[in-house]
């Protein structure tokens, strides 16, 4: 396989995306030209808002040919088009053939939650100190407990499912159902996991499966009644949105379990559930917090 590299301005960018898709390149990728410089931009915009920018002033586009050829008259093709001006080549290279499956996987490590509760990638033997783990493999569903917010939350499983029953379970957006699972090692039950993605709820599923895990999940709808335990790992202002009805969800004694915030956010989520409960920080890990209530 051939890589071939581009540099080109922010207003070209979807082009010459779309015409490396016209002419079969394998993958596009685009990155910050200027990245490890004083010039670098940053396009992150605040959870659940659009990046301030569409793209980087200037940006380097790679593109993954299968042959060398194909490599070089997409170069000659691009170079006759007008939308070109302003861009330039910076050259092509041969790509080293290599077991991408493996590679992958090298890159995820058992992450431990408890000294004794960690989340162990199938290919991987489980840690001795394991007394108990969650089967899972990186997807196309958000939860793989490599991310402060998750690690987080299934703390709070361990802590709690370990002093006291967790009861019926609400997790909301369950992404690949980690949480689920997580209260499920710890005693919980009935479970109910619900996802607006489809795919998430049938990740969820097959994870669950494999793990030898009950539980029920589906879309929002399948969420009724009051839970002792709601877990919903999000971001910031989806949760504003779903105030009073995760609230509402909340049996009298239970918890509700809220992730996915930045410490600076703790006091607009605490503003958003005071008029049903008290959220409180109860774990901060990287610049994220884990926040909580009681009914």
């Amino acid at each position: 396989m051939f890589e071939l590299s581009l540099l080109c301005p922010e207003d070209r960018v979807e082009t010459l995306s779309d015409a490396f898709d016209a002419l079969e390149a394998l993958s596009v990728s685009v990155e910050d030209a200027d990245a490890q410089t004083d010039a670098e931009q940053a396009l992150f915009g605040e959870p659940g808002l659009p990046a301030p920018r569409e793209g980087w002033q200037r940006s380097r586009i790679t593109a993954l040919f299968a042959t060398r050829q194909a490599a070089d008259e997409a170069v000659q093709l691009l170079q006759l088009q007008d939308f070109f001006g302003g861009c330039s080549v910076q050259g092509i290279a041969a790509v080293q053939e290599q077991d991408w499956v493996r590679l992958t996987q090298s890159q995820f490590e058992p992450v431990e939650i408890t000294p004794d509760f960690w989340i162990v990638p199938t290919w991987h033997e489980l840690p001795a100190a394991a007394l108990r783990s969650i089967r899972l493999d990186p997807g196309l569903a958000f939860g793989t407990g490599t991310h402060p917010t998750t690690r987080m939350c299934l703390r709070w499983i361990a802590r709690e499912g370990g002093g006291q029953a967790l009861g019926r379970v609400l997790d909301y957006g369950c992404g690949s159902g980690i949480l689920a699972m997580g209260a499920a090692k710890f005693g919980a039950m009935p479970i109910d996991a619900v996802d607006i993605d489809q795919a998430a709820v049938e990740a969820t599923r097959r994870n669950a499966l494999a793990n030898g895990v009950d539980l029920n999940a589906g879309l929002p709808e399948l969420a009724q009644g009051q839970y002792q335990t709601v877990l919903a790992n999000i971001l910031a202002t989806p949760l504003k949105v779903l105030a009073p009805l995760l609230c509402a969800h909340v049996a009298a004694g239970g918890h509700l379990v809220l992730a996915g915030i930045l410490e600076r956010q703790a006091e607009e989520l605490q503003q958003a559930y005071a008029p049903w409960l008290r959220l409180q920080v109860a774990d901060s890990e990287d610049g994220w917090i884990l926040m909580t209530a009681r009914r």
